[in-house]
């Protein structure tokens, strides 16, 4: 079934945890640093270019575990979890592995490094509940390691750039953004979700968890003998979406646009059939409320998010021209319409036309819409706007009724996990969600 990647890749990964001026730790288990050993409570902060700690300075720290410890870990104090997201907040989170500070634009940065499998088993006891259906579990996994390696290698050929790759185009009436994984230097990955979910052992690695892992081990998803940058989102809302309506302008083969469920693919870039398949519920594999599934599935910080298969947000003339003005550092007057000028065929907005009063300007992509659109982020950009009084030149209220949560490529983890419960096993899960991929061995 298996072939090996011919590649040879790295079997350890480096994660960014935190930039912070000032670094808590407390070393639960005997660490050495600087020739000395350490455990207990230490603080660190930067001075003028460098580390501080213990009464010294340094340009940068290595805190290595001793090798006759069994469970070796720290804690870092008030890790910023899901920063700019509706459930941003500071958690003491704890790690095993190797502890590297550095100085990084007048700040220290935290790196752990540790092996990639372990890495593996905690972003999917991080991004989901472990307790999850288990061929669910192994197909994040198998789609946790592939992207990882597609980061790493993309990485490396990005350090022989000169310049990293361009993601602002200005005009004087359109802005497009987009913010992917390549703007990471010093480090792999990073640990929140603008990568992956990665906690350290602060979640339990649970017995499920270390069996999706160790029973994949090695195990990604190839394309033509690439490695498959495999992206995933929480609900698709009834079907993916291409990678070019959020990131760069090209759309790789196996990251098609595909329907969560039995049902014929719509049109979802014509607005008509949008508007109707956005509105009507759909027969589709993340369509579920089942409580027992999604208790299962999501963590305790994502299970506070409810009515994600289909949602409405509304806001007054003023809070939408307020929102849009402190957003975008533009004073658009009263807002007249928010029109989409394109969708991508899962049906999420990748150009969005705001009209006001004193201006008109079209932003994009994907996550740049969620983000002005709110005091954080809408739950994805798949949404149709309805005006009230819909004939008013200046409406009093904007209704945005959307579908699902997140941006929509790749695998769609409520629905996988539906899969899952119904039977399917691991790869008859991921060839739903990714075209024409096959499965190979790492190492």
């Amino acid at each position: 079934m298996y072939t090996h990647h011919r590649q040879p890749l790295p079997q350890e990964v480096t994660i960014g945890i935190m930039y912070a001026p000032q670094v808590h730790l407390h070393f639960n288990t005997p660490y050495t640093a600087k020739g000395q050993n350490i455990q207990g409570k230490q603080h660190t902060r930067y001075h003028e270019g460098t580390i501080e700690w213990n009464g010294n300075l340094y340009r940068e720290l290595t805190f290595t575990p001793l090798k006759t410890q069994d469970n070796p870990n720290f804690t870092v104090k008030n890790v910023p979890v899901g920063k700019n997201f509706h459930w941003q907040h500071t958690q003491n989170q704890t790690f095993t592995g190797t502890l590297k500070l550095i100085v990084e634009e007048n700040k220290i940065l935290c790196i752990n490094i540790v092996p990639v499998e372990h890495y593996i088993a905690s972003v999917i006891s991080s991004e989901m509940n472990s307790q999850a259906p288990i061929e669910f579990l192994k197909a994040a996994a198998i789609v946790s390691r592939s992207w990882l390696f597609t980061q790493i290698i993309r990485r490396k050929q990005t350090d022989k750039q000169p310049t990293p790759p361009h993601n602002t185009h200005n005009q004087h009436d359109t802005t497009i953004k987009w913010r992917d994984n390549n703007d990471h230097t010093t480090f792999d990955v990073c640990a929140d979700d603008h990568c992956q979910r990665y906690k350290g052992i602060t979640n339990p690695l649970t017995p499920t968890a270390l069996h999706a892992v160790h029973s994949t081990h090695g195990e990604i998803m190839t394309h033509n003998g690439q490695i498959c940058d495999a992206r995933f989102s929480k609900c698709c809302g009834g079907a993916t979406e291409e990678f070019s309506c959020c990131w760069d302008d090209y759309n790789p083969p196996y990251l098609k646009s595909v329907t969560d469920g039995p049902g014929k693919h719509p049109d979802l870039t014509d607005e008509t059939t949008a508007r109707q398949w956005i509105t009507t519920p759909q027969n589709s594999y993340c369509n579920t409320t089942n409580p027992q599934l999604l208790k299962q599935l999501l963590t305790p910080i994502d299970i506070k998010t409810t009515n994600f298969y289909r949602w409405t947000q509304t806001y007054t003339q003023k809070q939408i021209a307020t929102l849009l003005q402190k957003n975008t550092k533009t004073d658009f007057g009263q807002i007249k319409d928010l029109i989409p000028q394109t969708r991508g065929p899962g049906g999420h907005i990748s150009t969005l036309k705001i009209v006001g009063t004193h201006t008109t300007h079209t932003i994009g992509k994907e996550l740049q819409i969620r983000r002005i659109l709110s005091t954080t982020h809408l739950l994805s950009s798949a949404f149709v706007v309805d005006k009230e009084p819909a004939d008013a030149e200046i409406p009093a209220r904007f209704h945005l009724h959307g579908a699902g949560w997140g941006h929509g490529v790749g695998m769609c983890q409520i629905g996988a996990a539906n899969m899952a419960a119904q039977g399917f096993d691991c790869h008859r899960i991921l060839q739903h969600y990714y075209t024409h991929i096959t499965f190979d061995k790492a190492y």
